[in-house]
């Protein structure tokens, strides 16, 4: 339930955001941008989330993820190096470190010791992807690997590669 309201109000931000600029993106015509908002699926964990990427020079971006599922929440800062790639115009790839903090639930695991069934845990990630931005349509597309390190507690501790989706974002 809590998955379909999320990717719900990420689908109406979006089309808020779009709806908003009424006037062509400036990056229409173009392969290039300066910041997206969209939606990121992680099909290894089934989940969503809302990102918004920007980059401050023509190399550098920021990227913010707010991810929900039936388990909790998390909330991720990427900081992404970017390179083109010259045989493919409006594709780049990227690298970069992150951090993240987690809020999880464990009801859904049936394993609430002590009356405690919900955990904090804190992290650090890296990324490495694609970055793809469509010339005629403000679109831009990305698919990476977030591998990440929690420092939880004994469930949500240790080395996690399961992260990593597909985006896509309106571009600004």
């Amino acid at each position: 339930m809590m998955k379909k309201q999320f990717f719900v109000a990420a689908v109406i931000s979006v089309l808020v955001v779009s709806h908003a600029s009424a006037q062509k993106s400036r990056s229409f015509n173009s392969s290039s941008y300066t910041t997206a908002l969209g939606v990121k699926v992680y099909p290894g964990s089934g989940g969503a989330a809302v990102t918004i990427k920007h980059f401050v020079n023509k190399a550098i971006a920021l990227e913010a993820l707010g991810y929900a599922w039936e388990r909790g929440g998390r909330a991720t800062g990427l900081l992404e190096f970017h390179w083109d790639i010259p045989a493919a115009p409006g594709l780049k790839w990227y690298v970069g470190p992150g951090v993240h903090v987690g809020f999880y639930n464990d009801k859904y695991y049936n394993d609430i010791r002590d009356g405690k069934g919900s955990y904090v845990s804190a992290g650090l990630d890296g990324v490495i992807g694609l970055d793809y931005k469509f010339k005629n349509i403000p679109l831009n597309l990305s698919a990476d690997w977030q591998p990440s390190y929690d420092f939880g507690n004994e469930r949500y501790h240790g080395f996690g590669g399961d992260f990593g989706g597909i985006a896509a974002r309106y571009t600004f």
